[in-house]
């Protein structure tokens, strides 16, 4: 799959230049702000697109190395486009709830992933000996975990990148990476602080048209890394020091060997001119009927005395 293509006309259409009122913005964002049209900021696509262009380069090039990334949008607008999304590129995800130490305190969320674990191997076998209340009560906490921490179960370690819908709701993680030196991708509206952020992305972070467009593109690059990792470790037979060699068998003691003209191009035997008048030769030319019976018999013979 090819790396999305990112336009200025696919980013108006998603409403991605619309921004906040003029009365909630953040001085920050003023370099990435157009202008103001009926007391809304409009923001600067004309920037929007090399900058996306170069977080999608920036995940693919994460991915085509073996790296995880990480989504993150625990808004309701994007709770189910950032699953989606991850789940769709085999990613992970963080939709429900951050949890504090998510990552600054990688080993107890270690350890609430394994009793998660372990809880669906319960209730997905036996559950003989416990009582209906233990089970519901075991039920419920499975659910409060799968929760939060469904979307990475899977990961196994500290991802390489993460990618955030909303800087202000989501701001704990950003802090959390900062400390971890796990760079940032995030969507920053004209109320963000795009302080912490290493690839910001000026762009409505509220209108679900617009966070679809994101999730797609960062799913579509996480795709083309994968391809290209797969590329890189593909075996090349072709570049094979010792191939195997075959032997062709010495047919000059062949009976009639040489007598067929040898075919060129493709062409088939009998497109090969014969001269007029040329005999071909067999390998019972010269043998009258009789001696070629006698011959036949004989083999017969020996091949009955043999067995």
């Amino acid at each position: 799959m090819a790396m999305p293509e990112v336009t200025l006309r696919g980013l108006l259409e998603a409403g991605v230049h619309f921004g906040h009122h003029t009365r909630r913005w953040n001085p920050k964002m003023a370099p990435y702000i157009f202008g103001v049209r009926n007391q809304v900021h409009i923001l600067d696509l004309q920037q929007t697109v090399p900058l996306m262009d170069r977080a999608l380069r920036t995940v693919r090039d994460v991915v085509a190395g073996g790296g995880r990334v990480l989504f993150v949008g625990t808004k309701k607008a994007a709770a189910d486009y950032v699953a989606e999304a991850a789940t769709r590129c085999g990613q992970y995800y963080v939709n429900h709830r951050w949890l504090g130490g998510m990552l600054t305190n990688w080993k107890t969320i270690t350890g609430s992933i394994k009793r998660l674990k372990q809880m669906d191997e319960q209730l997905a076998g036996n559950t003989t000996g416990l009582t209906k209340k233990e089970i519901l009560m075991l039920t419920r906490e499975k659910e409060k975990l799968d929760r939060a921490l469904g979307g990475i179960r899977e990961m196994g370690g500290l991802p390489d990148v993460i990618f955030v819908i909303d800087t202000i709701k989501e701001k704990l993680a950003i802090e959390e990476a900062n400390k971890l030196g796990i760079p940032v991708i995030a969507v920053c509206d004209s109320n963000a602080d795009p302080s912490g952020v290493a690839f910001p992305i000026p762009g409505n972070d509220d209108a679900i048209r617009a966070i679809n467009l994101y999730c797609d593109m960062m799913a579509a690059a996480v795709f083309d890394g994968i391809s290209a990792e797969l590329s890189a470790s593909g075996m090349d037979v072709g570049a094979q020091a010792d191939l195997p060699t075959d032997v062709m068998p010495d047919d000059s003691g062949l009976p009639g060997a040489g007598a067929v003209p040898e075919t060129l191009g493709g062409a088939e035997v009998a497109d090969v001119p014969v001269l007029e008048g040329a005999v071909q030769s067999s390998p019972t030319s010269g043998v009258d009927r009789e001696s070629l019976e006698q011959m036949v018999q004989n083999n017969r013979d020996d091949g009955n005395n043999a067995g």
